[in-house]
């Protein structure tokens, strides 16, 4: 299908990206995934291709771009000629602009060029062992001293959380109110900060996850990131952006997955003649590339109003919802298509169908995500609970 969404400079961007990623990135990914993490290098080079924090100011080192596009083609790229475990998004664009929204002219100056340069590989830290995603139960507390804040807690299924240089750390800085959060940029090197083992996953082998530790750690006034008491409505303004980040990584994986199939079941034969020919796979195959193309046009119209400034949570919890679940479709009988093969770690489709899992609980699980989209359409639990 043709997308109407790009023009000539962003095919030529597609271009660059790709070659960048078959070159660099697609040769080390079986050793990324056999040691757990991709390597810090591979940030630095992105770097060096300008593909890191692409929105920031010149004067930082960035390229200026707004226009969310390009990160969607990286996306692409990185989960095609990559690896969707090399996480350069979570970097770029669900950490790296609240450093730009929030952060002090001090520490964006000190802190944004190695971002962009990779120097800094960043990471943000909410999820806490006994609260999950739940805001409400987070343990973590940060206590005022002087200008400076003492941090304690600990977090955990932090994605960067070995080779991450600085990461964004949710922590209460008002007891007994829900949304008294604050949020503060922790730095490698801090006396107190301390990671705990690299936690084996189901899926996504090539991207580190690690808990983090935090005693009586002294955050200086420079790495606070805005207002100490609201972190908690800073966090919800940034979600619709990372649930469309979500969505894009979801289709483009599932792509994938549809492609590697198509190769599989033209080679394959079976009571002699091709997987292809029979009518249960040209029947799946059809209703696939049908679904893709549909959620794909879903997914670039979210783009299109995110780069407008128009998207809102509920419409993200619905391109999240339904990305998420049409890629767990899609690997599942892309499994099924490649036989036993498909369950053999040989084949890409194999650790793609595990990558997948995760999708549907990471950046708001589907459950939530039709929690938030019932009640935009009128149907409140709290309020119908009263008629």
């Amino acid at each position: 299908m043709k997308r109407l969404i790009f023009d000539e400079e962003h095919e030529m961007f597609r271009d660059s990206v790709r070659r960048f990623m078959q070159s660099e990135i697609g040769p080390q990914v079986e050793k990324w995934r056999e040691q757990g993490s991709c390597d810090p290098e591979a940030f630095r080079k992105a770097g060096e291709q300008g593909l890191l924090c692409m929105w920031a100011k010149e004067a930082y080192g960035g390229l200026e771009i707004a226009d969310f596009r390009f990160e969607q083609i990286l996306i692409e790229e990185t989960i095609r000629h990559g690896d969707i475990g090399l996480f350069l998004s979570l970097h770029s664009r669900l950490v790296g602009p609240y450093i730009d929204d929030l952060g002090s002219e001090a520490l964006k100056a000190r802190m944004l060029p190695k971002c962009i340069s990779g120097e800094t590989i960043l990471g943000i830290a909410m999820t806490e062992p006994n609260a999950g995603s739940d805001l409400a139960g987070m343990k973590s507390r940060a206590v005022r001293d002087g200008d400076d804040w003492i941090l304690n807690g600990s977090k955990t299924f932090i994605s960067n959380g070995i080779i991450g240089g600085a990461f964004i750390v949710a922590a209460r800085t008002v007891p007994g109110k829900p949304h008294g959060i604050g949020l503060f940029v922790v730095e490698d090197g801090m006396a107190g900060f301390s990671r705990g083992r690299n936690l084996k996953k189901m899926g996504l082998k090539a991207q580190d996850t690690a808990e983090l530790f935090f005693e009586n750690v002294r955050i200086p006034a420079e790495n606070v990131l805005g207002d100490p008491e609201k972190g908690f409505y800073a966090l919800m303004r940034h979600l619709a952006e990372e649930r469309l980040i979500s969505s894009v990584q979801e289709v483009a994986h599932a792509s994938v997955a549809f492609d590697l199939t198509m190769d599989y079941i033209l080679e394959r034969k079976a009571f002699g003649k091709a997987i292809g020919a029979f009518q249960n796979s040209r029947f799946k195959m059809a209703e696939m590339r049908t679904s893709l193309d549909v959620m794909q046009t879903f997914v670039d119209q979210c783009v299109l109003l995110h780069n407008k400034g128009e998207l809102g949570a509920e419409l993200a919890a619905e391109a999240k919802l339904a990305a998420s679940e049409l890629e767990s479709v899609v690997m599942d009988t892309c499994v099924q298509l490649h036989g036993g093969s498909g369950y053999m770690s040989e084949y890409r489709i194999s650790h793609m169908f595990t990558d997948a899992r995760v999708s549907r609980i990471y950046a708001g699980s589907s459950e939530i995500m039709k929690e938030i989209v019932a009640r935009s359409i009128g149907l409140d639990e709290r309020q119908l609970a009263g008629k």
